[in-house]
This record gives C-alpha cells, structure tokens and sequence, in this order.
C-alpha cells in the first residue's frame, strides 16, 4: 500500500513548521511562488536566519519552516512528487492515498510518476462518481483537477485533463504514467479517488473505459488533443452500456495528418458485428444506435516528414433511450426538383453544459448512419427516420435556386414559388425555406399572388398569419430590403431588378394548412428602369398603408421606387402621407414624391425634399405614386409611409353638382368671366418658350428611347390660356364660349403603363421650385401625352369630402 506514513510536520505556536521525509519513502516537496504572482508580492519562505522566494525538501532531510507573510495561499503552490518504481520490483497495487494529512493550506498538486516497461500496460481505477474529460484550457467547476500522461520513449504524451463527475472509470496507459492531482488551497479532500488496479500487457498507446449508468452523454479527445496525436499509435475507448440504452457517436471536431504510409482511420466494435471491425473514415458518417456495449479506435499513420500534418479528434457519445419505438420510415423523393437542398437539424445549437443532459435528436437514413444535422439535396430519393424524444426539437430549412439567363427561354415561364409536399408531410416542422432567383441585368423579376395578395408589415398593419415573406432585391451590388409580407392584403404584384431573394419564415403549427393554399408566384420580364414597381389592388373597403424600402436604414441614395395603385370602380381615393417632410438634406441631387393619375392630361403633383409633403388629396382614377431619393448630406436616409382609403364617389359627385348649381347662379359672375374671356381673345397669345439643350435621359440609361429628342415632335407644345382651366366647368353650361385647348399626343396607347418620371440626377441639381405652385420640369415619356399648362389643384378641403 502507498499509504504509509512518510514524513512529519510539527507545528509551532510562532506559525513555523517542521518537515521531516524519510529516504524511503521517496518523496520531494517543493514550496514556490504561483505562476499569476507577480515578483514583487512574493512571500518569502524561511528557513532559520534565511528566507527564499522557492523551498524544495528532497527525501531524508528535515527543515524547519515559516512563512514571511499573513496570507501565503495567495502567493505561494506546493508540488508533492512521489516516484514509485514499478519495473524493478513489484508495483504497489491498491489505493493511492493523499500523503501525508496536515500540510499547509496552499494550492498543492500531487504528482505520481510511476515506471513501468514500455510493454506494461499500468490501470487507474476511478471510484465513483468517476472523471469527466475537458479540454486542456478548461477548468473544473470545484477546481479539482485530474491530468494523466505518459511517455513514448522521451516524448510526453498527455492523455487527458479531467473533472470528478463523469463517465471514464478505467484508464490503461502502455509503460509509465505520470498522474496529477491538483487541489486548491481551501479543499477539504482527503483521497486521491484512484487506485493501481493492475498490471498487464498492452500494444497501444492507451484504452479508456466510460461506463454508462443511464441517459448521459460525454465528451472524449484523442492524446495530446487539440495538438497532434502521436505518429503510426492505436488508441482504443470502450464503452459500458446497459443494453436497453442505446449509443450515437457524433463527431464534433476532428483533423488529418498527411500520411506518408498507411491510412488514419477509425474502427468500431459493434455489438452485431464482434468477429470483425468496422472501419471507417474520420469523414464517413458515424454509427448511431447502438445497442449495448461497443469500442472505438483511433490509428494514425506514418507522417511525411516534409509536412506531417496534425491528426486530433473531438466526438460525443450520447447514451439514451430507444426513440423510434413506432419505426415510422419517411420517403422523401427529390427526383424532380431542381437546384433544392433541404436541411434538417436540431431548432437551437447544443449548450455544452457538460453536468445537464441533453438528449440528442438524431436523423438517420439508415440504422447505422445518423447525425444531428442531414443535408437533402435534388434529383435524389431519402428513407430516412428519427432518433428524437420530441420532434418539436427540429427545424428544417429549404433553398431552392431559379435562374434566368436568356430572357427568349423563361419569359412565358410562371414559376409556383410554394412548399413542396414532400417537405410538408414530414413531423418536423418547416422553419425557413429560401428562393434565390438569379438574372443578368437586363431581366428583371415579377413576383405575384393573384388571389391572396400580398400586406406590408409595418406599425399600424401587422401581419398575424402563420407564415411571411422577406424579399430582399440585390440592385447594382446592394441589398434593398422591401420588407415583410405576409398573405391577404393589396399588393397584387411586385416588379424587381437584378438577383432577388425571397425567404418564407413560418410562426406555428397553423402553415400545415395555410400552405395548401399558397399562390405565389414569378416571372422573368424585360428590363425596368425602377428598383422597384409595386401593383397594388385594394379592396373598397381596405385602408392600405404602404412604405418606402429599406425603412430601417432608409431608402438607398439615388433609388427610384414606384407603386401602380387601382382606385376600385366608383371610388374615390384618399391619399395621405404619416408625416409632413421627407426629413432629410440632399448633399448631390434632389429627392421628389411624384403623384399623377393615369388619365388623359393628368396633372402631376411634385414635392421636393425642402418642401412640405402635400396635403391629403383625392384620386378618381388609378394613379402613381413615385418617391426618388438623393444622395443625403448625412446618414439619415429617406423614408416615407403612406396610406390610401376609398369613399362611395355619390358623396363626391354631390359636391361637384353643388359646386356648379353655385356657379350658374351667380350669373353676374359668369358675365364677368365671358367678358373677361373675350377680351382676351384680342390679344396676343402667349409664346411658349423651347430650350433645345434639355437633356431627356437619365445618366447612363443611354439608349433606352428608340428616337432621339430632335427627330421627333414631342418638344412641341401648347400654351393653354386661362380658359383651358375652367373649360370642364363651362362646358356643363350651354354657352358659347369654347376654351382653346391644344393637346400634342405623341403617342394614342394606353396611359398609365409606367410611372410618372423624376427629373434626371443631373438636372436635378439645377432645379429651384419656389413653391408648390411652381413644379420642377419632368422629361415625359414616348407613351405620355405631351402637356404645357398652368398647374391647378382643386382644394377639395382638409377631409377630401
């Protein structure tokens, strides 16, 4: 026995002590300052008249000592050696106790370092509650800490740092092994909590056993981890199982050596397969439920001189019950999919905490090949099954990729942008599926739900569905973020520039259902010259709110965004913005709200950034709305939200009968006007003004009219005199006077097919609006009627009734 007492200490009242070890015994004590204590706060030890920084006391040799300080736990370690001779003679088996009892309270470390012959395999038996393995710059929750390592040759190997409160039972290591024991100063324990068990042959570098009791996992490393595992050895862990538990190798971090023989691999004693091993590499799929007892080996191999490498490995074994009693095998056949890949893995990542079990949810697509996270990908069929107490603990993730790059082969195309069936009739519930929809520049995307419609989530309109849409559209090299939609709202129709991202994110069990009758759906169309274009369709009864993109950050700088609005059939649409300004300061540029109807000489109204948005106004036909943004002085970025409500036009037309049963009878008024008007009629009309260097293109959007300014007539135009302004109202009366109205149309096709134009970038910085009376020019459009008149808006009152 190891136990014998071998040295003395006697206590002095003055705090001195006296030390005495017997030869025998072979023992060395070491007394000296702690790694963290700085040179200036030693505690000097004394020994008579001489104090020292650092004590060492060899075998057969008594000192008397003290401490020059109050508190030397703070300042000073103590390192208590014994060498114990296992080659020569026979090996003290047994219990390997703290020796000797009394020592001074200091953090001490207990090192045994027993020899053995190279051949000798030597066993430490752990009693109970067992080590835990950590990582070498972990430390254990009490502080008390087991390191084991031995020796190839001169080369020091250490095979593994651990905790009390585990799994490793047994531990075997081929010829010596050096054991520590570490303790802090304040701890009250008084065995080693190991023994010498035996000694016996060995041909590998060590075997460590872990016994399993019930449900636990643990984590184990390979010598010298996270540094290389010695070169061409064999090291083995066995693992004691109940036999109705059942095991999961999961490797969590492993490395490869270059290998200049032979080949590192793994190999496993399986319970069904005992006459034989199961070899495998460290990059195949581990086994997993496993019934009952089992081994694992790591080999190496013999490195290449010139660049060896580092082989280490890091794996878990998770030890619980059976989990798929039912046997329940589900068929995934991806066959006809296209550019898909599904992921199936546990919803939050494993905590590590190391004293709390977590049981594993594993996805396995055989009885031997399970892992935490599978990877589905097209034109494959899986059968695949679950190893998982509670499903609800996984997640699956989709990503699908559509690609255009010939608009002449995908234009008529309609893509259904839905969950496919073989994802929604699994247990695991969809947490994200991701479309990525790829095209060159000059095609654009159209994305639509022709019956659901599609609602913006913002403050005052929720989403509360079971799933939404995140669209984000990537435009010359930044992401423009148009925010979150969910289904049954306005928006019909979304048109996108350049590579778009669509990211369906679902809340609850309730999309099992919801998503059979999903409808959305894209297209690959010609090139637009807006980021972005939204159709919206509300229903009479809807109140729309609507916002710029990006509403976080802000509208990126020099971004045009539009919204093609439907006025439903005898409505009336009442457009308001939340907020009076656009709050921001153009360094480079101007940035405008534009609003037009899609009707015959439409007005348009046109805010600038220094000006006030307008008033609430009212909509009789479909119209545009068109915010375009500058480049800001500072970081405060455009954004702007806006909403629009429908009224019965009878409330509406009964004002304007109102208005013109006034007009009739004020019939001096009326005389007055014709005669104004006459008299005019005498005088010289006014000359409009042509100015030829008036650039139509915006900057480098070369080439997108067919015809240039100068080789057609659409810088032709009429000055209207005043009576073009009251023609509609003269003409409910049946007199004589005809306002002269001349109207160039360059173009007879249908209005309202794109939006009303911002005024170039280069243009925009010349342009002063003093007022809102006063709008800025705007270059039209071939398909726009061409008009030149004195801006009017009728003021229809604060509440547009």
């Amino acid at each position: 026995e190891l136990g014998c007492h071998c040295w003395h200490i006697y206590f002095f009242f003055s705090g001195s002590f006296a030390i005495h070890l017997r030869a025998a015994d072979n023992i060395t004590v070491t007394i000296k300052p702690g790694s963290s204590v700085p040179p200036l706060k030693y505690c000097k030890i004394c020994t008579g008249q001489i104090c020292k920084s650092e004590l060492r006391i060899t075998a057969a040799v008594k000192e008397d000592i003290s401490f020059k300080c109050e508190t030397p736990e703070k300042y000073l370690v103590m390192e208590i050696k014994k060498n114990i001779d296992c080659m020569s003679g026979l090996c003290p088996f047994g219990d390997v106790h703290l020796q000797p009892s009394g020592l001074p309270r200091l953090n001490r470390t207990y090192i045994w370092d027993v020899k053995a012959n190279k051949k000798v395999g030597l066993e430490l038996k752990f009693s109970t509650p067992w080590l835990r393995q950590i990582g070498p710059t972990d430390t254990c929750p009490d502080l008390i800490t087991y390191s084991i390592s031995s020796s190839i040759d001169t080369t020091k190997v250490n095979i593994g740092t651990f905790c009390r409160n585990g799994s490793v039972s047994r531990v075997k290591v081929q010829g010596g092994v050096v054991m520590a024991l570490q303790l802090p100063w304040n701890s009250d324990l008084t065995t080693s909590g190991f023994n010498i068990a035996n000694r016996s042959s060995i041909k590998r570098l060590c075997i460590i056993e872990s016994t399993f009791k019930g449900e636990m996992s643990a984590t184990l490393m390979s010598a010298n981890y996270p540094l290389g595992f010695p070169e061409d050895e064999l090291m083995t862990w066995q693992f004691v199982v109940p036999s109705n538990l059942r095991s999961s190798v999961i490797f969590r971090n492993y490395s490869l050596s270059n290998c200049e023989r032979k080949e590192e691999r793994v190999e496993y004693y399986l319970p069904a397969v005992y006459s034989s091993p199961e070899v495998l590499k460290l990059s195949d799929k581990q086994p997993a439920n496993i019934p009952g007892n089992f081994s694992l080996s790591l080999q190496g191999c013999d490195h290449d001189d010139q660049n060896p490498g580092i082989l280490s490995l890091l794996f878990q074994i998770v030890v619980q019950h059976p989990q798929n009693e039912e046997n329940v095998t589900y068929l995934i056949d991806l066959r006809k999919e296209r550019d898909i890949s599904i992921t199936i893995q546990p919803k939050s990542p494993h905590s590590g905490r190391p004293l709390q079990f977590e049981p594993e949810c594993l996805i396995c697509k055989d009885l031997r090949t399970c892992e935490r996270n599978v990877t589905l990908t097209s034109g494959n069929t899986y059968d695949i099954f679950f190893l998982c107490y509670d499903l609800e603990h996984l997640r699956i993730t989709a990503e699908k990729t559509i690609a255009c790059w010939d608009l002449r082969y995908c234009q008529k195309k309609i893509y259904d942008l839905t969950v496919p069936r073989t994802i929604s009739q699994l247990p695991v519930r969809l947490d994200k599926f991701t479309w990525k929809l790829l095209a060159p520049e000059e095609i654009s995307v159209e994305i639509s739900s022709p019956s659901l419609k599609l609602q913006q989530h913002i403050q005052e309109q929720r989403c509360n569905k079971s799933y939404s849409y995140g669209i984000v559209s990537t435009t010359q090299g930044k992401a423009l973020n148009l925010g979150i939609f969910c289904p049954g709202g306005s928006i019909e129709k979304i048109q996108m520039r350049d590579n778009i991202t669509i990211s369906l994110k679902t809340f609850g069990r309730g999309f099992l259902n919801d998503s059979l009758n999903q409808d959305l759906k894209m297209s690959f169309v010609p090139f637009i010259k807006e980021e972005c274009i939204f159709t919206v369709t509300p229903d009479p009864k809807a109140q729309v709110y609507l916002q710029t993109p990006n509403w976080f950050e802000g509208l990126p700088p020099y971004i045009s965004v539009s919204w093609n609005i439907t006025v439903p059939n005898k409505q009336v649409a009442r457009l308001a913005f939340l907020k009076e300004r656009m709050d921001i300061t153009c360094e480079t540029g101007r940035a405008y709200v534009n609003i037009k109807e899609q009707k015959p000489k439409a007005e348009e109204t046109v805010r600038r950034e220094d000006e006030l948005l307008s008033e609430p106004l009212l909509m009789y036909h479909h119209f545009w709305v068109n915010i375009s943004n500058c480049k800001p002085v500072n970081t405060k970025q455009l954004s702007l939200q806006f909403w629009v409500t429908f009224v019965s036009q009878k409330t509406d037309l009964s004002l304007i009968i109102a208005v013109v049963v006034g007009v009739a009878g004020a019939g001096s008024h009326l005389l007055i006007f014709l005669f104004y008007n006459r008299k005019k009629e005498s005088q010289n009309p006014e000359v409009g003004t042509y100015n030829a260097n008036i650039s139509t293109q915006m900057p480098g959007r070369h080439g997108l009219f067919k015809r240039r300014r100068q080789d057609n007539d659409s810088h032709v135009y009429a000055v209207i005199d005043d009576a073009m302004i009251y023609g509609d109202l003269l003409k409910t009366f049946n007199g004589s006077v005809n306002p002269e109205v001349d109207v160039y149309r360059p173009f007879d096709g249908p209005m309202g097919d794109t939006p009303p134009t911002p005024p170039p970038i280069s243009f925009k910085k010349a342009t002063t609006i003093s007022n809102s009376e006063e709008l800025p020019f705007c270059p039209e459009r071939d398909s726009e009627p061409y008009t030149f008149a004195h801006s009017f808006v009728w003021n229809t009152g604060d509440s547009g009734e």
